[in-house]
């Protein structure tokens, strides 16, 4: 099993930063498929990036392709999502999750374990 906690969220203005850190408590921590997904207030759980087992390989959402980017340091047992260009559509609380069934997943279903979450707010 495999705890993760995010870290990073925050107040931002549109056009602004921000870098979101998921640090996993197991040293597998490479052998898992790590993945990124938002929630904001009303919706469902969406898919935002993910990496499959091999690190070159990466995975976004469209509406998210060219300003965020997603990375990983198996060394430190994090991954990262850099948020570039924000605005107010982003605003979500934003979840890093993992799995070892799936090579990668764009669904939650495919993801075993979760962080409790990180809030994203951009002002407009």
């Amino acid at each position: 099993q495999v705890q993760l906690v995010e870290s990073g969220g925050g107040l931002v203005q549109a056009g602004g930063s921000l870098r979101l850190s998921c640090a996993a408590t197991r040293r597998s921590f490479g052998s898992y498929a790590m993945g990124w997904f938002r929630q904001a207030p009303g919706k469902e759980r969406e898919f935002v990036a993910a990496f499959g087992w091999s690190p070159g390989n990466t995975y976004y959402a469209d509406s998210v392709k060219g300003r965020f980017t997603i990375s990983r340091d198996n060394a430190k047992n994090t991954v990262y999502l850099q948020m570039n260009s924000l605005k107010h559509e982003h605003t979500a609380v934003y979840y890093c999750a993992a799995t070892m069934r799936y090579y990668s997943g764009s669904y939650p279903s495919q993801y075993d374990y979760w962080g409790q979450g990180a809030q994203v707010t951009v002002s407009s």
